[in-house]
C-alpha cells in the first residue's frame, strides 16, 4: 500500500520487481502520479491494482503492464487518464473507472477477455460492452450446441451440490467455497466426450456448471439512457443514405439562389432581399445536416468511442447553432414574404403603402437578432445540444430549459397559422368568378395550397411530439425522432428555393441572364430579354389608361407576385 505521497511523479521500470512470490494487491492511490512507464510492473502477479485518487495520472505506457501476470481488477476512478494500454487488459475481471472524464475512448474491445464487470464514467462506453462475452464463452457456445439436456440435469442439483468459483477479490459477480467440477476426459459421469474437443490442459480445471451451464454475463454501468440509446448518430441506415441526398439538395438549391440574386443586374427589391434571407437560412440548415451526416458517416459502428467527444465538443454545439439559428429565421423570413404578399395584394393601389427596403431591412434585422438570441441560449445553459447526438436542444431538466423549448415550439405554430390566414385572405380577396378566369383562379389556388402544404409538413409532425416531450410525455422515441429530422425537419429548406425562387420566371430570366454572362444559353437569355422588354412596354400603355382598382387588377398582380 503506497498512498498520500504527491511528491511520487511516476512510476518507473520494474519498481515491483522483487514482490514476485505471491500475488499481490498493490493500492496505489492518492498520490501525486503523472505516468506510469513501460514494464513498471514487471515481474508481479497482481491481483488488484488500484490506481484511484490519482488526480494528476494522465499516461499510462502501452507495455506498463507487459511482464505482469494479471491484474484481476483494475481500478482509474477519479484519475486524468486519457487511454488505457493496449497490453495486459485481458485478465482484467472488474474495470472500476468512474469519475475518470478524460477516459473518452476504449482500446479495441477484443482486448478486455475476461470482463465481467465494469463500472464506467459515461453511458456510451457501456453500449460497447454490451453484447461483448468473455472469449472462452464464445468458443463454448460455438462447440456445444447440444448440451442443454446436460445443463438442465445439471440445474436439478440441491444447491448445495452446486459449486461456484471463488476469487480472492470479492464482488456480487461470484460467491461460495472455491471448487472445480471437471470435464469427464472420457465418459466417466457424462455421455459426452471432450477430449476429443480440447487438450487436456484446456479441460483442467473447467466448472462446467459455471463456466457453460451458468454463461458469465458481463454487467456494465451506467447503462445508456432513452436520450441516448446503444446506436450510431442517425440509428437506421435508409437516414445514413437518405440524409445526403436531402443535405446536397438543400444546399446546392440554396446556394443557386443566393448566387443568382446577388449577380443580378436587376434592382434589389422587397421580394429579392427577403429571398435573399430565406436561402441563407436554409442554407444553414443544409450544412447541419452535412455536419450531422459527416460525423455519421466518420463514426459509423464505433460511436460510443466518439460520443463524448463530439457531445460534450464543439461540434455538436455548431451543428446545434446552425440549426436551431436556421430553422428560426427561416420561419420568421417565410412570415413575413407571407404577410408581404398579403399587404401587396390588399394595398395594390395604394402606392404610399407599399412595403419598401428601409422597411424590410429593420424587419430582416429584427428576425437575425431574435434568430441568434434562440440559437445561443443553449449554449449559456439554458437547455443544451449535448443531451442527444443529434445536438438538437432536447434537455429539459429545469423549469426554464422546458419554458425555452415551449416558446419556441408556440412561436412555429403561431407562425404557422399567420402564414394560413394570410394566404386565405389573399386567395379570398381575389376569388371571383367574373373576373378571373378558372384557369387563373386554380392556379393560384394549387400554388397556394403547396406552400401551405409544405409549411405543414415540416412544422406540424415535430411540433406535436416535440410538445408532447417538452411535457415530460413524450410520444415517440430518440431513434425514431431521428426519422422526423431526415425525412420532416428539413422539408422547407429542401421545397424553398424551388417554391420562391426556382420555379418562377423572374428566377429563370436572371439565372439565363447569368449563364448568357459565362458564355452559355445566349439565345435562351436574349429570348428573356426581348420578353422582359415587350413585357415593359405593356405595363406602361396599361399604366397610361388605368384609372381605378379592380378586382381583375388584383387577380393579375396576385399573380404576379407568386410569379416572383
Amino acid at each position: 500500500e503506497l498512498c498520500d505521497n504527491l511528491r511520487m511523479k511516476t512510476i518507473p521500470q520494474n519498481a515491483f520487481q522483487g514482490m514476485n512470490n505471491e500475488s499481490l494487491t498493490l493500492k496505489l492511490y492518492k498520490n501525486g502520479f503523472e505516468d506510469i512507464h513501460s514494464h513498471a510492473f514487471n515481474g508481479t502477479k497482481l491481483n488488484q491494482l488500484i490506481l484511484k485518487d490519482n488526480k494528476n495520472l494522465r499516461w499510462i505506457h502501452n507495455d506498463a503492464l507487459r511482464g505482469a501476470t494479471g491484474p484481476d481488477v483494475l481500478d482509474i476512478s477519479s484519475t486524468a487518464l486519457e487511454s488505457l494500454p493496449s497490453y495486459g487488459l485481458e485478465a482484467i475481471q472488474v474495470l472500476n473507472a468512474t469519475s475518470s472524464y478524460s477516459l473518452k475512448s476504449l482500446p479495441p474491445l477484443d482486448k478486455f477477455s475476461s470482463l465481467l464487470e465494469a463500472v464506467l464514467t459515461y453511458p456510451s462506453h457501456c453500449c460497447a460492452f454490451r453484447n461483448l462475452q468473455t472469449e472462452k464463452q464464445n468458443s463454448l457456445l460455438s462447440i456445444f450446441d447440444n448440451f442443454s439436456k446436460e445443463c438442465e440435469s445439471t440445474m436439478r442439483k440441491r444447491t448445495n451440490e452446486i459449486f461456484y468459483r471463488d476469487d480472492s477479490y470479492n464482488t456480487s459477480l461470484w460467491s461460495g467455497d472455491k471448487n472445480t467440477y471437471r470435464f469427464a476426459t472420457d465418459e466417466e459421469t457424462s455421455p459426452y466426450s471432450y477430449s476429443a474437443i480440447f487438450d487436456d490442459s484446456e479441460i483442467t480445471g473447467f466448472d462446467f456448471e459455471y463456466d457453460f451451464c451458468q454463461p458469465k454475463i458481463l454487467t456494465c454501468t451506467p447503462e445508456p439512457d432513452a436520450f441516448n440509446p446503444c446506436e450510431d448518430i442517425l440509428g437506421y441506415s435508409f437516414l445514413r443514405v437518405l440524409i445526403w441526398f436531402i443535405n446536397i439538395l438543400a444546399i446546392a438549391g440554396n446556394f443557386t439562389v443566393l448566387l443568382v440574386l446577388i449577380t443580378s443586374h436587376y434592382k434589389l427589391t422587397v421580394p429579392r432581399f427577403l429571398m435573399c434571407n430565406l436561402s441563407f437560412a436554409d442554407f444553414c440548415m443544409g450544412l447541419y445536416l452535412l455536419l450531422i451526416a459527416s460525423v455519421d458517416a466518420q463514426t459509423s459502428g464505433q460511436y460510443y468511442n466518439h460520443a463524448i467527444d463530439w457531445q460534450t465538443g464543439s461540434g455538436c454545439s455548431t451543428a446545434g447553432f446552425f440549426t436551431v439559428f436556421a430553422s428560426e429565421l427561416s420561419v420568421y423570413t417565410l412570415t413575413v414574404i407571407t404577410v408581404e404578399r398579403w399587404h401587396t395584394i390588399t394595398y395594390a393601389m395604394q402606392l404610399d403603402r407599399k412595403l419598401r427596403l428601409r422597411h424590410a431591412v429593420p424587419i430582416m434585422l429584427g428576425g437575425w437578432i431574435f434568430s441568434i438570441l434562440i440559437a445561443a441560449l443553449p449554449l449559456l445553459g439554458i437547455s443544451s445540444y449535448m443531451k442527444v447526438s443529434i445536438c438538437l436542444p432536447m434537455d429539459i431538466e429545469t423549469g426554464l430549459s422546458q419554458a425555452y423549448i415551449l416558446l419556441i415550439l408556440v412561436l412555429n405554430v403561431v407562425a404557422f397559422i399567420v402564414i394560413c390566414a394570410c394566404y386565405i385572405k389573399i386567395y379570398i380577396a381575389v376569388q371571383n368568378p367574373e373576373l378571373v378566369t378558372a384557369n387563373k383562379d386554380t392556379k393560384i389556388a394549387k400554388r397556394m395550397a403547396i406552400l401551405i402544404f409544405t409549411d405543414f409538413t415540416c412544422m406540424a409532425p415535430i411540433s406535436f411530439f416535440a410538445i408532447s416531450a417538452a411535457f415530460k410525455v413524450p410520444l415517440i422515441t430518440v431513434t425514431n425522432s431521428k426519422i422526423l429530422l431526415v425525412l420532416f425537419y428539413p422539408v422547407n429548406s429542401c421545397a424553398n428555393p424551388f417554391l420562391y425562387a426556382i420555379f418562377t420566371k423572374a428566377f429563370r430570366r436572371d439565372f439565363f441572364l447569368l449563364m448568357s454572362k459565362l458564355g452559355c444559353c445566349k439565345s435562351r437569355a436574349e429570348l428573356y430579354r426581348m420578353n422582359c422588354f415587350s413585357t415593359y412596354t405593356s405595363n406602361c400603355k396599361n399604366g397610361n389608361s388605368a384609372t381605378a382598382p379592380n378586382k381583375a387588377s388584383q387577380a393579375l398582380l396576385l399573380l404576379s407576385v407568386l410569379e416572383k
